[in-house]
């Protein structure tokens, strides 16, 4: 008989209170679970452990609640920290995903015998037979599609996680479901921040928790030319434009950094342009490596549209080059590679 024993994150909030619902109506055991993760933070505060554990109550399955702070410090926020430090915007998301969500969450699932464990988030896995594999795919959710933050899952854990919400196309049916089971979060609202910055000033919390200070340095151009100056290097994203400070006859917007020079490197809107970049820290999904050219869709962070380019591995790492030149392309966000709606795998941008 097959083990419906399923390890189900919640984070207090709607999505992850339906699922343990549907879950449920769907026969199967649901145990909820909610790891500290970092004092104060959006997805784990007081608030949050009270509201998963009265809905596990309401909907009769059981809860529990584990402290990982040590790990999601060593995890998430000290990579985090060492990207800005290294002049990388990183995507803190996907690394809790990976070690956090899907890792230490699929070792507890599995010293609790649960064949399965499930998240709130919109995405889907099945069985194809096409490769002949379990694949990770895209949601119904259109814009709300999260398979972006999971390219980094272990390829051994897909045939073990449920999306309970895959099939929904909007939140707006997924507070319908949770008002009609009077479940009390139903008009919770989403919490879009960085989950331990939630004020969202990352520049404060960096600042507070690491040796990364303002530091004063010169802008410049392509060319080395001085154009003024700029407060510290952690301060400036790619293809920022405002508060530079600069009065220039066309508009300037930040083009890169030189970590050793300590300078902020700024251009024309022309020059954010690029047609090739390389990947690094590859997963791959849906195939075992890459040795031929391989057509591709490409998004290059959470928000982006996807764009149409090719791609090889070449040693570590894999080269993309685009279709159409992409503006803004940005160290340490993720690469994500889809052939239709299914995720071929990703990797960090290095440049």
């Amino acid at each position: 008989m097959e083990n419906k024993r399923v390890l189900l994150g919640m984070s207090g909030g709607v999505d992850s209170s339906v699922s343990a619902l549907l879950l449920k109506n769907q026969g199967y055991e649901v145990i909820g679970t909610t790891m500290e993760l970092f004092a104060g933070s959006s997805c784990c505060n007081q608030n949050t452990y009270l509201d998963a554990k009265n809905i596990c109550k309401q909907i009769g399955i059981p809860h529990f609640t584990y402290n990982f702070k040590d790990e999601f410090k060593e995890y998430v926020i000290n990579d985090f920290i060492n990207c800005y430090s290294n002049c990388k915007t990183p995507n803190p998301c996907i690394e809790c995903n990976k070690y956090m969500k899907f890792g230490l969450m699929y070792e507890k699932a599995k010293e609790m015998e649960c064949n399965y464990i499930a998240t709130g988030h919109y995405a889907k896995t099945e069985y194809s037979e096409k490769y002949k594999r379990w694949v990770l795919k895209k949601s119904n959710a259109g814009k709300k599609d999260q398979s972006y933050v999971l390219w980094n899952l272990p390829k051994e854990l897909l045939s073990h996680i449920i999306f309970p919400l895959s099939d929904f196309e909007s939140k707006e049916k997924i507070r319908e479901i949770a008002r009609e089971n009077n479940l009390k979060v139903a008009n919770k609202p989403d919490s879009e921040d960085i989950c331990f910055v939630p004020d969202g000033n990352y520049k404060k919390f960096l600042e507070n928790n690491s040796n990364i200070k303002p530091k004063e340095g010169n802008i410049v151009n392509s060319s080395g030319k001085v154009l003024g100056k700029h407060t510290g290097l952690y301060n400036y994203t790619i293809g920022q434009r405002r508060g530079l400070g600069i009065s220039n006859p066309v508009p300037l917007f930040v083009l890169g950094f030189n970590k050793e020079k300590n300078e902020v490197i700024v251009g024309e809107e022309k020059e954010l342009y690029k047609k090739e970049i390389l990947v690094s820290n590859i997963n791959l999904l849906l195939v075992d490596s890459i040795n031929d050219w391989m057509d591709v869709e490409v998004k290059t962070r959470y928000s982006s549209k996807i764009s149409k380019a090719k791609i090889i591995e070449n040693e570590n790492n894999i080269k993309v080059v685009f279709d159409e030149p992409q503006r803004a392309i940005t160290p340490g966000q993720s690469a994500v590679f889809y052939v239709d709606d299914i995720v071929l795998g990703g990797g960090k941008i290095i440049g």
